[in-house]
This record gives C-alpha cells, sequence and structure tokens, in this order.
C-alpha cells in the first residue's frame, strides 16, 4: 500500500510539474509575443559571429547578442573605393585621419596619441555619397562594422531601450577594433527639448554617458560614425562628441564627370557621347541624380531598340513613340538630352 501511494503521489507531482511547465510557457508567449523573434535574431548572430571569425570564447549577454545581428560581413558590402566618384579627397582624408589609427601596426612603436577619432560626423546635402562612403569603410576598414539600426534600440518594456543602448558599446569593446554607423543619426540624437518622451529621453542620456566613457579610454579602438542631411538637428552634446566632420557636398563639374565615367563603366556608349557636356549641364545634381540620369537614358536606349523590332507593340504597350535610329543599341548623346528634358 505504502509504495502504491509513493508511485500515485510521484505521479501527481509530475503531472503537476508538467501542466506548470505548459502553463509558464502560454503565460509568457502572451506577455513576450516576440520571444520567438528573438531566439531566431540570437541564432542569426551567433552564425554571423563565427562567420566574422569572432572567436566563441567571446562571451555575450542576450542583449548583446540582440545587438550583434547589426553587425556587417565586410564581403556582403557591395562598395568599395574603386565605386565611389569625385570623393577622392574626402576617401584620402577619412583614410588617414580615422582608419589608419584604427588599424595601428603592432610593430611600429608609436606615441600613446595615435589613435582614431572617437567620432565622425558626414553630413551634407542627401544623395552625395554619406551612406556609400560609409559602406565602403565597412568593407575596408579590416575591424568590425556594426550598422546601428533605431529599431534595435527600442523596446516596449521598460528598462530594455537602455540595456539594449548599454549593449551597444559592451558588445563594441569585445570585439573591438569596431566602427558604431548610425544613419540618420538626427532622427535618434536630435536636438533635446521638453517635449521628448521619458523612455527616449533617457536612452540619449544613457547613450550619453557611454560615449563619454569611450571617449575617456585612450586605449579603446571603437569609432562612432554618423550620418545626417540636417546637421543643424543634432543635439550640440553629440557634435561635441564628434570632433572629427567631413562636408559631403553637391560634386562640381570635375566630380560629376568622374561620377558619370563610374556609373557608366562597362555600359556600351556611342562615339558621339560627349560626358563632359554633360557634366556640364547638369549643375546642383547629387550623386544619386545622376545615377538616376544615366538609368532614364538607358531605358530610352532599350526602348529605342525594342522599337526597331516591334513599334507598334511598344507604342501599344507604353504610349511611346520613338523614331527609329538605326539598329545602334549603345547609349547616345541623345538619350542624355532627352533624359534631361
Amino acid at each position: 500500500m505504502a509504495s502504491q501511494e509513493t508511485i500515485s503521489l510521484v505521479l501527481r507531482l509530475a503531472v503537476s510539474v508538467a501542466i506548470s511547465y505548459v502553463t509558464w510557457r502560454a503565460i509568457k508567449e502572451i506577455i513576450e509575443p516576440n520571444r520567438k523573434e528573438k531566439q531566431e535574431a540570437e541564432k542569426r548572430s551567433k552564425q554571423l559571429l563565427q562567420r566574422l571569425g569572432i572567436k566563441t570564447t567571446v562571451k555575450l549577454s542576450d542583449h548583446e547578442m540582440f545587438v550583434a545581428q547589426n553587425l556587417v560581413e565586410p564581403d556582403s558590402v557591395g562598395v568599395s573605393w574603386e565605386d565611389i566618384g569625385g570623393l577622392d579627397d574626402q576617401i584620402a582624408e577619412l583614410r588617414r585621419t580615422v582608419l589608419m589609427p584604427l588599424q595601428k601596426r603592432p610593430d611600429i612603436r608609436v606615441s600613446s596619441l595615435v589613435q582614431p577619432p572617437k567620432g565622425v560626423l558626414l553630413y551634407g546635402p542627401p544623395g552625395c555619397g554619406k551612406t556609400m562612403l560609409a559602406k565602403a569603410m565597412a568593407r575596408e576598414a579590416d575591424a568590425r562594422f556594426i550598422n546601428l539600426q533605431l529599431s534595435t534600440l527600442t523596446d516596449k518594456w521598460y528598462g530594455e531601450s537602455q540595456k539594449l543602448a548599454a549593449a551597444v558599446f559592451t558588445l563594441a569593446e569585445k570585439i573591438q577594433p569596431v566602427i558604431i554607423f548610425i544613419d540618420e543619426i538626427d532622427a535618434f540624437l536630435r536636438v533635446r527639448d521638453r517635449g521628448d518622451h521619458e523612455v527616449t529621453a533617457m536612452m540619449k542620456a544613457q547613450f550619453l554617458s557611454l560615449w563619454d566613457g569611450l571617449i575617456s579610454d585612450s586605449a579603446s579602438r571603437i569609432v562612432i560614425l554618423g550620418a545626417t542631411n540636417r546637421p543643424q538637428d543634432v543635439d550640440d552634446a553629440i557634435r561635441r562628441r564628434l570632433p572629427c566632420s567631413f562636408r559631403i557636398g553637391l560634386p562640381n563639374p570635375t566630380q560629376r564627370l568622374m561620377i558619370l565615367r563610374k556609373i557608366l563603366a562597362g555600359e556600351e556608349l556611342s562615339p558621339d557621347l560627349e560626358l563632359e557636356i554633360i557634366a556640364a549641364q547638369t549643375d546642383n545634381y547629387s550623386g544619386s541624380d545622376l545615377q538616376e540620369l544615366c538609368r532614364k537614358a538607358a531605358v530610352r536606349c532599350y526602348l529605342r531598340a525594342v522599337a526597331q523590332n516591334d513599334l507598334q507593340l511598344l507604342n501599344s504597350l507604353n504610349d511611346v513613340n520613338v523614331e527609329e535610329t538605326g539598329a545602334d543599341s549603345r547609349i547616345t548623346m541623345e538619350d542624355f538630352q532627352t533624359a534631361l528634358c
């Protein structure tokens, strides 16, 4: 009898534990509906860390693992210095002032003052190559690169945003040398005022406090790189922490010519196409504007080639009337002049 009672007690206890576990899992799913997404993010981060060659001995917290999904693989970046036209001076200065001190060679004895700036700001009109420069740095820096998204630092649970902000810096310390890139930094660290939400204000304060710790540590090789179209909207306290600034302005005619040559490299161009004239006619064009201009010219060239085979079908589908100009399928001066209109 005693043994039967013992078995019955054990069974009841096991059933009670099982029910409690299932109930706890169900409650956790209700309370934390994005738990699966976080687990998937952690799995992706682990795979990414392995591909980046970060040692498994580096122990990361849950918050650091969540931030780690913003790490960029250099091989996955399709932009290099050679792909950027018209910004040779800025590229050379970035290499001298940021990348070379960041990649300090151990075989050369240098002063302790030789260190990268703790903050770099790229500013200027939209479409002029700020993000492309950042991408090229991710590929060429020979350092870790964190493309920090604002959504990474926002969480619905009170106090989590501050923990995630702290995780950005603790992760960077563990995997340095590292560049932390914040695109549209004015949206995240804009001028503070009384209208700021409490959580946003606390997250900014946490970020600034940790940034100060980074600045005071002369041994750290961590650079925060920001990009913005509206530098006047960036908080003054942030500007002070970004001592190295580069203005990426609208290209001049010589720079526009270099950009056009970069964009059209590998394309079939007609002998009558004079890029110098196109560069002179595109005053106040940004790099992205020139990219769009080249796209329009290439589309017109394609439409002309289609028209040679089936002009009636082309007109019926697209309501476009293109004159037949022979079998030349190369991009011509006329294509660009039409695109400019």
